[in-house]
């Protein structure tokens, strides 16, 4: 089915009312919330969203992306006004552009995807504070994880961080950045007076990565793991279990969308 225009739309939402990205019979999810705002915006006008990738129940992101298929031409002004005007309040269009490139797939295209996952530790969080960073009542050695995080980058086989891969599924990764800093982006009066964050930056992920890569850290950070396990983990000849420890999802932000 074709379309005459194709846009490229940037958006930002709070996921922790969502059940995901993906459409799914009876749940309120980011697509269906953006395609239903689109019937107000677009007024009967036949188009089609595709979003840039998954991300799980209560993810947020501050930078996604859909292409929108239509039947006529939009204005950037005009249509990011309406669709903030009609759109839930924890869902925001920032910039909408034409793409002219009719080969442009925004799920096939290189891209290099940054996420972040905002944590506290030692004490129990304000409650306000769920939507944002996950609080780990037990003490972690930030140091520790820090060195467990720069073992993630480059190419490895991520076989022990995907949940259910299947005989197809392509374990073999690169990670350009891994790394644990303190958070000093993302803030408010009711969060701890010191929080961190794991950056991670890649071209794709597997089902639940991410997510098990901060299980695994703060693992180590307990003392449940060492670094030598880390090591062995991403060596798909050693006999370790696949990793059980998911951390919530509240705390995993989609931050950056950038398209080579």
């Amino acid at each position: 089915m074709n379309y005459s225009y194709s846009y490229l739309v940037r958006v930002q939402y709070l996921g922790f009312r969502f059940h995901g990205w993906q459409k799914q019979p009876g749940l309120k999810t980011v697509h269906w919330a953006i395609d239903k705002t689109l019937k107000f915006v677009c007024k009967g006008i036949r188009n089609k969203s595709v979003g840039v990738g998954r991300t799980d129940a209560k993810v947020s992101s501050v930078d996604y992306a859909f292409q929108l298929f239509i039947d006529i031409e939009l204005t950037e002004n005009d249509f990011v006004n309406s669709f903030n005007i009609n759109s839930p309040s924890d869902i925001r269009a920032v910039s909408m552009k034409r793409i002219t490139d009719e080969t442009f797939n925004i799920i096939q295209h290189p891209k290099i995807k940054e996420y972040r996952y905002y944590f506290s530790f030692g004490e129990k969080n304000h409650p306000y504070c769920a939507p944002f960073l996950t609080g780990v009542l037990e003490k972690l050695d930030i140091d520790e994880m820090k060195k467990g995080a720069k073992l993630f980058e480059g190419y490895h086989n991520f076989i022990r961080y995907c949940t259910k891969p299947s005989k197809d599924t392509k374990v073999e990764r690169t990670i350009n950045e891994c790394v644990i800093v303190e958070n000093t982006e993302l803030s408010a009066s009711f969060f701890p007076e010191k929080s961190y964050v794991l950056i991670i930056k890649g071209q794709g992920f597997l089902r639940n990565q991410i997510r098990l890569i901060m299980g695994a850290l703060f693992e180590l950070g307990k003392g449940n793991y060492d670094i030598d396990f880390i090591k062995e983990s991403l060596n798909p000849k050693s006999n370790i279990d696949f990793m059980k420890t998911i951390a919530p999802s509240s705390g995993l932000h989609l931050s950056e969308v950038d398209f080579k």
